[in-house]
């Protein structure tokens, strides 16, 4: 009689799991991401509209934190956030299908926008309650770039229409950014994320090209291959090349195109073997990827959760995935990656804010700089939502990933390191 109680009993344990497992099912895995999005960015969007972030965040930080501003939460959540959902509030009104699927993200989608906008102005805004804490502390520089990859991401939607007192402020906030001393690292790019965004909204009349070059030249000295970039002089195995250094390299490159700046070096050619690293490290991510869609967790930083995707979800957004990646299979590996990471473990609070830990609320896997405003650098694996409905990456048949292909006995590609090849010289 016990152990058929207790059997009764597990079985009813499991009904909630498996209610959610029939309810994923039955959604698209379009639904599913913008679910995640929404449930996401919600919260954070809708207070900070209303001025009331600071007032009603539910903020974490690391047993081990330091003794910087602890405002630094806020402006870390919103920069953040926005630099993964800045594609998707790109997309225009139109709704592609027209099932009351379509129509629910393009409300929630146009939504988010209306608020984000609001955000950007309170942010900068010395009136505001949510005016950020710009300036008071190093870890400034870092979120102010995210801030500055959002509008890079979403140009027209996100920048253009600010109103021009809002674009001032900001190009003032990140000017005086200038009087903080990266450390020798991928902090580097944080400033020539900024100093080539304000090389193209002030037509290279106002941005601190030695800032830009500077950074050029050390992270070419740090690949070192196969898509791989050190973090400082010395190698790290971590995921810092996904965090950081392939999307702002390639952005900073594609700023300095934009404003047509004229320098010593020849930024499309370094573009071009830039994207190529890109390339090849998305396919590293995506063979990391198991069948039971986990991956590995290594080095610091791990609280970041699904931003360790970013390249592989960068080139898709880009439309540039290397041939040996589908847009199925990589549409299927992350989908199950953010299943395991978000279906059944608890990643936010009772606020709705990110909780801090990897898969779960894990507080021991904090950094002395980890605080849960950081950990919404997980949104960057959204960038694909910046493609309509009714693109390939959406609409195409879902396939195996390599892992699955491997484990499962399927023919699957070999791998090989690729040469960095493509011949850049400075113009002297």
């Amino acid at each position: 009689m016990k152990k058929l109680i207790l059997t009764i009993v597990a079985l009813i344990a499991l009904m909630p799991v498996e209610a959610k497992k029939a309810k994923k099912a039955a959604q698209t895995d379009r639904e599913y991401w913008t679910e995640q999005a929404w449930k996401m960015a919600q919260p954070v969007l809708e207070n900070m509209a209303k001025g009331e972030l600071q007032k009603n965040m539910k903020t974490e930080f690391s047993p081990s934190f330091d003794n910087r501003n602890r405002k630094v939460v806020y402006m870390e959540t919103f920069g953040r956030l926005m630099a993964g959902i800045a594609p998707w509030l790109a997309l225009p009104d139109s709704v592609v299908g027209g099932s009351p699927a379509d129509i629910k993200e393009r409300d929630r989608r146009r939504q988010l926008r209306e608020w984000a906008l609001a955000s950007y102005k309170n942010s900068v805004d010395p009136q505001s309650p949510d005016y950020l804490c710009w300036g008071v502390a190093g870890q400034n520089l870092v979120d102010a770039a995210y801030i500055a990859e959002s509008f890079i991401r979403a140009y027209d939607a996100l920048w253009v229409p600010l109103d021009q007192v809002t674009k001032e402020r900001y190009i003032k906030e990140f000017k005086k950014l200038r009087s903080i001393e990266p450390p020798y690292t991928n902090w580097f790019l944080f400033s020539s994320t900024i100093e080539s965004f304000l090389a193209k909204v002030t037509q290279r009349r106002d941005y601190d090209d030695f800032r830009v070059m500077m950074t050029i030249r050390k992270v070419e000295e740090w690949y070192v291959g196969d898509g791989w970039y050190a973090d400082g002089p010395v190698f790290a195995f971590d995921y810092y090349s996904s965090y950081v250094f392939h999307a702002m390299y390639l952005e900073t490159l594609q700023n300095m195109i934009d404003a047509k700046a004229r320098t010593r070096l020849e930024y499309d050619k370094y573009y071009a073997r830039a994207l190529k690293r890109a390339q090849k490290f998305s396919i590293i991510l995506e063979r990391f990827i198991s069948p039971e869609g986990t991956f590995p967790v290594i080095g610091r930083s791990t609280p970041y959760r699904l931003a360790a995707m970013q390249p592989l979800a960068l080139m898709a957004w880009y439309q540039k995935l290397p041939k040996e990646l589908s847009n199925g299979q990589v549409r299927a590996a992350l989908t199950a990656v953010m299943h395991r990471m978000f279906d059944y473990q608890q990643n936010y609070n009772d606020g709705g804010y990110l909780t801090i830990g990897f898969c779960g609320h894990q507080p021991e896997t904090a950094d002395w700089y980890t605080n849960n405003g950081s950990l919404y650098m997980t949104s960057l694996s959204f960038m694909p939502l910046g493609l309509p409905a009714d693109h390939p990456f959406w609409t195409d048949k879902a396939e195996p990933w390599t892992q699955v292909k491997a484990w499962g006995g399927q023919p699957f590609p070999k791998d090989h390191r690729w040469a960095d090849d493509i011949v850049t010289k400075d113009k002297y």
